[in-house]
């Protein structure tokens, strides 16, 4: 009996909440009203506020032209909401940003192509798309080798983050010199270069914002402003992350190697770690063995004292990303 009592009086109290909530979030209507139209869910859900510009690459994008607008609240809307997928982008955001920014600055790159990664692969370096795009940055076998990357039997360095990233720079430097703007390199990241130049020449426009392209591309640019917003203040969306639920970047040894290993197994014995640590920090090595072919590589050992959670204070890479 006194357990249904508190039953009662907690389902009252919470539905007494709803309603004062409700009352006051719309003060200006009648009271009773008010009540009578009280949700049947106990939370509400708002739509994020869509800002009238946006600074993507050191250039002010208006936002308030009715695509653009629409554009950037569908994706707003989507990572918002998408809660467990967003969280965990920043959380993954901690470990590969601090290799990805540093690779971006030497080539020239504005820092918000980082963007484009997490919308690429969910910042996966072992992703792979239904057009076996591979790695961070989704990367084609064809285009791999054309900017530098090994791709064999042992051997696909589209999954090695640094690597990939350099590819990658190669690949928007190349579409920059082309159209010298930054949004248009980033749809022609998507599209192709030979598909976004053919448009515009087609539609005699000089922005891909103003293209009409088939609809993942032509939200393609909308999805990295909306990550970007909320990457620069998860707070102000709902995400509520404290330093220790960052994945913390790991400390490696590392190991140069031109000659063939037959047991990837064994090599990593005698390095102190498992097999299965040595591919999940080497993903580029996609064998139980690796056959150099007279290349050398370099293989990262991770420390072992860095292997558990717990101790010191967690690495926060942005602190605009956590709570205190």
């Amino acid at each position: 009996m006194k357990r249904n009592i508190i039953k009662a009086v907690g389902a009252a109290g919470i539905a007494g909440l709803i309603g004062l909530t409700a009352c006051m979030m719309t003060g200006h209507r009648d009271s009773t009203a008010v009540v009578a139209e009280t949700p049947v869910v106990a939370s509400f859900t708002n739509s994020p506020p869509v800002p009238s510009s946006i600074r993507f690459c050191g250039k002010s994008i208006d936002l308030t032209r009715y695509n653009s607008y629409e554009g950037i609240d569908r994706e707003l809307c989507g990572f918002a909401y998408l809660h467990s997928t967003t969280m965990m982008l920043i959380k993954r955001a901690n470990r590969y940003f601090p290799v990805i920014e540093p690779i971006l600055s030497a080539n020239g790159i504005p820092d918000d192509f980082k963007y484009l990664a997490v919308i690429e692969s969910s910042l996966d370096p072992t992703a792979v798309s239904t057009a076996r795009a591979v790695g961070l940055w989704q990367l084609l076998e064809g285009t791999g080798k054309q900017y530098g990357l090994r791709i064999t039997t042992t051997v696909d360095e589209r999954r090695n983050v640094a690597k990939s990233t350099q590819a990658a720079c190669k690949y928007l430097n190349e579409a920059y010199r082309k159209y010298g703007d930054w949004i248009t390199v980033a749809s022609s990241y998507n599209a192709g270069m030979g598909r976004i130049t053919t448009q515009m020449d087609k539609q005699g426009v000089e922005s891909s914002l103003d293209l009409y392209l088939l609809e993942e591309t032509t939200r393609y640019p909308y999805r990295i402003f909306a990550v970007k917003l909320i990457f620069e203040n998860p707070y102000k969306y709902g995400f509520i992350i404290h330093a220790d639920n960052l994945y913390k970047p790991f400390e490696y040894q590392e190991r140069t190697v031109n000659s063939d290993i037959p047991d990837l197994a064994a090599f990593a014995q005698e390095n102190g770690v498992t097999f299965k640590d040595l591919k999940i920090f080497n993903p580029w090595l996609r064998d139980d063995k690796l056959l150099t072919d007279g290349a050398s590589y370099t293989i990262l050992i991770p420390k072992t004292n860095q292997m558990k959670y717990g101790g010191s204070p967690r690495y926060v890479h942005d602190e605009r990303w956590v709570v205190q």
